[in-house]
Order: C-alpha cells, then sequence, then structure tokens
C-alpha cells in the first residue's frame, strides 16, 4: 500500500465518511433519489456535468449508500495519468517489472478490490488506455505489469466527465464499446446557475464546515451578502461557492457575513443583488422597456398580467432561454422567475 502511495497523488484512499448532497431543488432531488437506488448495485455510473459541480461528491455519496463504504473508496484523476505508466498506475506492476520499480504495487484497480473505483475525467483517457480499460472492466481481472497470471478484482467502477461522450464516440475519439460498458446509468448534475434554489443551503453547509475546522460558532449571512450569492451566475460551480464563502469566512470580522466580505467577482453583483432583493417585496418594474417591445406592436393591451407575460416572453427570447441571464434583465430573481412563468403560463420557446 506505501508503493501505491508513493506511486502518485492521482488518487487517494478514502476512510468511510458522510458526503452529503446539499440541496433541496427539484433537480438534485430527483438525482439524490436515483443516486441512492442503484448505490446497492454493482453496474457502473457515469457521471455527467460542468467542472465543479460535486461530481466526486455525487460518486462518494453512492460509495457512502452502498453496502461498500466500509472498503476503499479510490478516485483517480485519469488527465494525470501518463500514456507510458498507464498500466503500472492503474493495474500494478511486480518488483524489477522496470526500471526503477523496486518493490511491488498494487495499483488503483487492486486498492479499490471490495470498495469503489472512481475514474474522475474518463474522456481524458487516450484510445490505447481506453482499450485495456475495457478489457479490465469485462473480465473483471488485472494483470500487473511483469506479471502473467490474472488477478480477479471485486470493483464498483464509477466514472465521470465534463465531456461529451457521445460526440467524442462521433469523432472517433472514445471508443464506442467502453462508452456503452459505463453507460449503464447516467446521472447528470446541472450547473448551480440552473438549481438557485441550492445556493443559500450549499453556503450555510460550507460555513458549518469552516466554523467546524476553527472550532467556532457558527456564522450566518446577511440578506444583502443572500441576494448577493443568488445573482452571481457562478461559473465555476459549487466548487467556486465553496471557495467564495471560505474566503469571505477567514476575512470577516464578525458573526456575519456582510456583501463587504464576498470575493470581488461576487461582490460585484451586490447592486444588483439589492435590486433583486427590494424587487421580491414588490412587483418588479422590468428593465425590459414596456414601451420598446409594445408599443412597436400596435398592441394597446395594458392588462397587467398580459405585460407581464409577454415582457418575461421578451426576456427569454434576448437571452436565448438562459434564465439566470433573463433575472438580470428583469431585476428579478430566478424563484420569482420560475413562479411568474409557471403562473402566467409563459411559454418557453
Amino acid at each position: 500500500m506505501t508503493a501505491l502511495l508513493e506511486q502518485s497523488n492521482a488518487a487517494r484512499i478514502t476512510s468511510p465518511a458522510s458526503c452529503p448532497i446539499v440541496g433541496d431543488s427539484a433537480e438534485l432531488t430527483s438525482i439524490r433519489d436515483i443516486a441512492s437506488t442503484i448505490a446497492g448495485r454493482k453496474c457502473t455510473v457515469l457521471v455527467l456535468g460542468e467542472t465543479g459541480t460535486g461530481k466526486e461528491m455525487l460518486a462518494r455519496h453512492i460509495h457512502d449508500s452502498s453496502d461498500r463504504a466500509l472498503r476503499a473508496f479510490i478516485p483517480v484523476d485519469c488527465s494525470s495519468l501518463t500514456e507510458s505508466l498507464f498500466e503500472s498506475q492503474l493495474f500494478g506492476h511486480a518488483r524489477g517489472a522496470f526500471t526503477g520499480a523496486i518493490r511491488e504495487s498494487l495499483g488503483f484497480i487492486r486498492a479499490a478490490d471490495g470498495g469503489t473505483l472512481f475514474l474522475d475525467e474518463i474522456g481524458e483517457l487516450s484510445l490505447a488506455s481506453q482499450a485495456k480499460l475495457l478489457r479490465v472492466i469485462q473480465e473483471r481481472a488485472v494483470v500487473s505489469v511483469g506479471e502473467t497470471k490474472a488477478r480477479s478484482v471485486d470493483v464498483r467502477i464509477l466514472c465521470a466527465t465534463h465531456r461529451d461522450l457521445n460526440q467524442m464516440v462521433a469523432d472517433g475519439t472514445f471508443r464506442q464499446d467502453l462508452y456503452f460498458r459505463l453507460n449503464v446509468v447516467t446521472l447528470n448534475l446541472p450547473p448551480l446557475r440552473e438549481r438557485a434554489d441550492d445556493v443559500i443551503a450549499l453556503a450555510n453547509h460550507f460555513l458549518a464546515l469552516q466554523s467546524e475546522m476553527y472550532n467556532e460558532p457558527v456564522r450566518v449571512l446577511s440578506s444583502a451578502a443572500q441576494a448577493a450569492l443568488l445573482s452571481h451566475d457562478w461559473p465555476g460551480n459549487v466548487r467556486e461557492l465553496a471557495n467564495a464563502i471560505e474566503s469571505a469566512y477567514v476575512l470577516s470580522g464578525g458573526t456575519t457575513i456582510e456583501v463587504s466580505d464576498l470575493p470581488d467577482r461576487v461582490r460585484g453583483n451586490a447592486s444588483a443583488s439589492i435590486q433583486m432583493s427590494r424587487a421580491v417585496s414588490r412587483p418588479a418594474m422590468p428593465a425590459i422597456s414596456n414601451v420598446e417591445a409594445f408599443a412597436a406592436s400596435g398592441d394597446a393591451d395594458l392588462d397587467l398580467d398580459a405585460v407581464e407575460r409577454r415582457t418575461i416572453a421578451e426576456a427569454l427570447r434576448r437571452s436565448k432561454n438562459n434564465k439566470s441571464a433573463a433575472c438580470r434583465l428583469l431585476g428579478i430573481n430566478i424563484q420569482r422567475l420560475n413562479r411568474k412563468i409557471e403562473k402566467l403560463g409563459v411559454a418557453l420557446a
């Protein structure tokens, strides 16, 4: 085992720990339910999503919810696996198998025997490496470098990528047979900008982790800070939010996190956030000019619901159905926008 840890920092052996999937949005609740359903099965799982959406956390949740929870969870960053050492790193090697192999190495797969192997960024593997991985998945056995005997392994394989594997298959850069082997169950994690209902819950979760780390009372977010967090697009997703909360925590001088404690990239939206907070307490006056939007059409219908419906439809058209962008045009938050869309029956083009 020592040799494995010395071999590469691409994998870490994780002791059993609770890895909660924080959030109550409809999207996340559905994913969490599916993950719990398949946790006790042996099928491979492919987790898709943008960088930073929490794909590894979801994989850990599946592992922790399974009967393998007391065994090893081995995360492997496939982008860091070098072509020349791929077999040695994944399958292990015998002592003396090549120059520098001064001791036997288990390899990541054998280290995960009885547990879970998480292959992150599976789309970064070369075609040659994909072929070798496919053979292991089919035969449930590995042959270490320098040996001829196959060793059986009982490993649950979970994979993740931010890339479009379907397109890679079409382009000939990802093996179709391996894709079918991995794609037994697919879980698609939506970006944080599409599940704004989870932002504050996640922020409070990260604040609690910081308080636990420093053994200090839990800090809270001011209403203005919450509004600022809700107005940010979070291109770095959950990972960016975690870093922003850690920065705000260590820089704050009191028990309440204020807008001024947030990083510049988030604080830059503070003025828009204040507008958003006010919009919650009174009917929104859309940033899109009703005169410009409707006068040209010659429509004299001034019914409030009709005006709101058309204004929201126009914002969605201009933003190409990007709700976050539409919210900025309208000066409201995404929860209010969703309620309006449902109430007014706004059609999404």
